[in-house]
């Protein structure tokens, strides 16, 4: 698959066979970035070492992703998102819900969050299009 292909996501892979969400999800070559600790006040978020991680698939309100590191669960972190054939990188925030060792490395589920000055309305209408172009 290359980065910029999307397509409906299964429930195949979730933990426990679960998939709670109500929304269709895209599978992609994604990246997302986490900000596990806030910065200084006076350090740019940008400064400060993010969490890489592969994503796994998308929705409009919410990522499965795969860390090397567990995360709390409803921590609310700062994320950069890049859907791999785009070089703009949407900054969100988001909260998790759920996190589940997987032997070496960790599946987590992240909520969206609406928010101001962040780019969640870009957000959703760049899922909307990887949507109708699926």
């Amino acid at each position: 698959m290359v980065d910029d292909n999307y397509e409906f996501g299964s429930s195949q892979g979730f933990p426990s066979g679960q998939d709670n969400r109500e929304e269709y999800r895209l599978t992609a070559r994604a990246r997302a970035w986490l900000w596990i600790e806030s910065p200084e006040p006076d350090v740019e978020v940008q400064d400060a070492a993010p969490l890489e991680c592969q994503i796994r698939d998308i929705s409009a309100r919410g990522l499965s992703l795969v860390s090397s590191e567990p995360l709390v669960l409803n921590s609310l972190l700062m994320a950069e998102i890049s859907l791999g054939h785009k070089t703009q990188r949407f900054r969100l925030m988001v909260e998790v819900v759920w996190c589940r060792e997987t032997g070496q490395e960790y599946l987590v589920g992240v909520q969206i969050l609406e928010s101001d000055e962040t780019d969640y309305l870009e957000w959703m209408d760049a899922v909307a299009t990887a949507l109708t172009e699926s």
